[in-house]
């Protein structure tokens, strides 16, 4: 037995571990990591700073985007006709958009500032366990499509929570007939939204492991089917098979013929016998 060292810590002292966090402590003394679900990789926290820093990168460059090219399409687009860009296949023409992303809903702006904020808790509420990079950055432009049209909503006019938001960019059409006008903070939105219905679609989970795919009858190795999943082929035999199979390992048929000739030959004893005569059985 071990002696203890005196310099070794009191295992009472020790924090608790979830099934999701563990303490790993190899040869070379390394330090802890968090380990997730048994297949699916360490989570520690290292991959929750990289996942966490991708948001905040992604939402502040798309929030400082935003605001920049709305305050050129206002200084620049004022007063001026539309700009044809790419053979007419992108016009600038600056709008003022009182509904949602592509103008959608007009009539409810003061609604879309409060729908923005809840996303932006929830977002804030689900970074705490967000250790996924490519959720990371589909969050995270979903964060700064919604903040850019928020500065919008309590900033610009007519008044706090129901300002304009700026619109200034036009596909294939210069006033919008085509598909409706957006700006930067719109194409954020629905990038962030088709990533992350393809990660979602994919089995990628947020805390950076992936949906287990044990359902799967074709993963399913036949070598370790159980009797549940026995198959007729695997079938073995009944108790009535075992209870008249032969100890040499002769079967069913085998055994009838032998007791039929064990006790032909019982009666031809019988017969044998001077004066004697079996039941069944002709006599000349």
């Amino acid at each position: 037995m071990r002696t203890p060292d005196p310099g070794d810590p009191d295992p009472d002292d020790l924090p608790a571990q979830s099934g999701m966090e563990r303490v790993e402590t190899g040869s070379a003394g390394i330090g802890p990591a968090e380990i997730g679900p048994v297949g699916t990789g360490p989570v520690g926290p290292s991959y929750r700073q990289r996942a966490v820093l991708v948001l905040a990168v992604a939402a502040l460059a798309v929030l400082v985007l935003d605001l920049v090219t709305k305050q050129l399409a206002v200084t620049q687009l004022t007063d001026r006709g539309p700009v044809r860009l790419f053979g007419g296949g992108l016009y600038l023409v600056l709008t003022r958009n009182s509904g949602a992303a592509f103008s959608l809903a007009r009539d409810y702006t003061f609604v879309f500032p409060v729908v923005t904020l809840v996303v932006v808790g929830w977002i804030a509420w689900v970074s705490r366990r967000l250790r996924s990079v490519p959720w990371g950055a589909a969050l995270g432009l979903v964060l700064g499509g919604a903040g850019g049209n928020l500065v919008d909503r309590i900033f610009r006019a007519p008044g706090p929570f129901v300002g304009h938001v700026v619109d200034f960019l036009s596909l294939l059409d210069e006033h919008g007939q085509f598909f409706p006008v957006f700006n930067v903070a719109d194409m954020a939105l629905v990038s962030g939204v088709v990533l992350a219905i393809l990660l979602e679609l994919t089995g990628r989970r947020r805390d950076g492991t992936r949906h287990a795919d044990n359902e799967d009858p074709d993963n399913e190795d036949p070598d370790n089917a159980g009797p549940d999943n026995a198959g007729p082929d695997d079938a073995g035999p009944d108790d009535a098979d075992l209870a008249g199979a032969d100890p040499a390992g002769m079967d069913r048929t085998g055994t009838e013929r032998t007791d039929m000739e064990r006790t032909d030959t019982a009666l031809d004893r019988v017969d044998a016998r001077p004066g004697a005569g079996a039941p069944g059985r002709d006599h000349a």
